[in-house]
């Protein structure tokens, strides 16, 4: 009765695919046998990224693109002949205090975070309604959403804007696109591993105060989150849509 995760013959794209979470879900999916399409600003980062990925004998195909750019996205999405998993993973954070937000960071994080978020999952839609079987054989789109949008945080005052308004895109998305087989949800990590999170955790006080409120007393590895990214992309999550799959250690049930 228990289902494997099998992403053979299935198409994913993976935003913000050069490093980090991006990085790690891309390989994830490519080892559960999917063809992954990835996407970043840094073309050095997909050619070690592609490089991981044969090794593994996955397959990968990599373009440079800013998701910001949406005639980027449209360009990209021509080239492929089918897409059956989007991974929405691009963002970022710069922390500051509520009464000190930089009106350029509040605007290109908010452009990034969700402008973008909302361009590339609206895009990928319509190239996924393009396939005639679509409804037979199903569709995911998983949205790299954040503790951060369930709970609020000082310093986190835009980012949690931001991934707020992801988990409601989710669950609205989830709803329309329901009758096509087209599920979508949304990872909803706490800090994990990466190097954003290690240029945080230069301060060593923020870092104390992040795991305190961490109920198993550690961060996330990529891993966890990738293979929960992975967990929603197949059939092994199939009645699953419209929901957020927390890896937090416990942060939100306190």
């Amino acid at each position: 009765m228990l289902k494997k995760i099998n992403l053979k013959n299935k198409i994913a794209l993976v935003t913000g695919a050069g490093k980090g979470l991006g990085k790690a879900c891309s390989i994830a999916l490519a080892e559960a046998g999917a063809k992954v399409i990835i996407l970043s600003r840094t073309k050095s980062d997909l050619i070690k990224v592609a490089k991981i990925i044969k090794k593994t004998k996955g397959s990968s195909k990599a373009f440079v693109c800013d998701v910001t750019d949406t005639e980027e996205i449209k360009n990209i999405l021509k080239k492929i002949t089918r897409l059956d998993i989007l991974v929405n993973n691009a963002g970022n954070n710069r922390p500051e205090h509520f009464t000190k937000v930089k009106r350029e960071n509040m605007e290109y994080l908010t452009n990034l975070n969700m402008k973008a978020a909302f361009n590339v999952a609206q895009l990928c839609s319509q190239k996924m309604l393009k396939a005639k079987n679509r409804k037979k054989i199903g569709g995911s789109i998983i949205h790299m959403s954040s503790q951060l949008g369930k709970v609020g945080c000082e310093g986190r005052n835009v980012y949690n804007m931001n991934k707020f308004g992801v988990e409601g895109l989710a669950r609205a998305m989830a709803v329309e696109l329901a009758p096509y087989n087209i599920r979508v949800n949304t990872v909803c990590p706490t800090f994990v591993e990466t190097p954003m999170v290690k240029k945080f955790f230069k301060n060593k006080k923020f870092k104390s105060q992040m795991l305190d409120n961490i109920p198993l007393g550690r961060v996330a590895k990529e891993s966890d989150v990738a293979t929960a990214v992975a967990f929603l992309a197949g059939d092994t999550s199939e009645m699953i849509t419209g929901t957020s799959l927390v890896v937090d250690g416990g942060w939100t049930a306190k």
